[in-house]
């Protein structure tokens, strides 16, 4: 197993096998410019090696926090809008590969970090671990048609509204999730997947995504942009960000 490591994504390379480790585990793996860039950077490496199965795992406690807010008090909003927009190409370029893809997710997958789980082909849900769509919270309308695809329409629409975490056991029983379980299993569901991914060639895999995938990309797009250009994207997330530590503050 050779290893390839970047700052922000840290690459293993196992013969026909990629995994790409987001590699920001001090904020969460949270998606920030330059994580979006290094997975980016890796897909082209990944696939130029002729990997056949790449799988996304998250380095520390969480898979992935979302949408990288550490330096939102000095961001303008068109820095924050062309971020979202990345984050949107980057997640339809994932849903379309022409090879097979797993999410393993631990504690925490919310916003951008639940979409990046459930853009993959095989989604892993370890014990303990959440997910949840906050954006909707403030504003944002980030990859609402390849949700309502993956679990249905009335789920989804619950799922966004809400933007409450979900256990991994619920994740899988709506097909967020293809699979709920113990960490000790993983090596066992990586192999399946492994062997399942050997079996077809690229050109098929790519066929077989492209007959059934029923994401609007375009569409996602069109909704996403027209999101992040209202006015005051910067203020509804910070006054979101208040909401959401006031709720998590001790009552007196």
């Amino acid at each position: 197993m050779n290893d390839t490591t970047t700052d922000a994504v840290r690459a293993e390379h196992d013969g026909p096998v990629t995994t790409l480790w987001l590699n920001r585990a001090a904020r969460g793996n949270a998606l920030g410019t330059e994580l979006v860039e290094a997975l980016e950077t890796a897909l082209d490496a990944s696939l130029a090696a002729g990997t056949r199965l790449i799988i996304l795992r998250g380095e520390g406690r969480h898979f992935c926090t979302g949408f990288d807010l550490s330096d939102l008090d000095t961001a303008s909003e068109g820095d924050l809008a062309l971020r979202v927009l990345r984050i949107e190409l980057l997640l339809q370029r994932l849903h379309a590969l022409p090879v097979t893809t797993l999410a393993i997710a631990q504690g925490r997958a919310m916003g951008a970090g639940a979409d990046l789980f459930a853009v993959c082909d095989h989604r892993l849900a370890l014990e303990g671990s959440s997910f949840a769509f906050p954006g909707a919270g403030f504003g944002l309308v980030l990859g609402t048609g390849r949700l309502a695809g993956l679990v249905g329409d009335g789920v989804a629409r619950r799922l966004l509204l809400a933007g409450s975490a979900l256990p991994a056991e619920e994740a899988a029983h709506i097909g967020l999730a293809t699979q709920h379980l113990p960490e000790d299993a993983l090596p066992k569901a990586i192999a399946a997947a492994r062997t399942a991914a050997l079996r077809l060639d690229a050109p098929t895999v790519a066929a077989l995504h492209g007959r059934t995938r029923r994401a609007d990309d375009a569409g996602d797009l069109a909704a996403l942009a027209r999101s992040v250009a209202r006015p005051g994207l910067r203020q509804r997330i910070l006054d979101h960000r208040a909401r959401t530590q006031a709720a998590k503050a001790p009552r007196a």
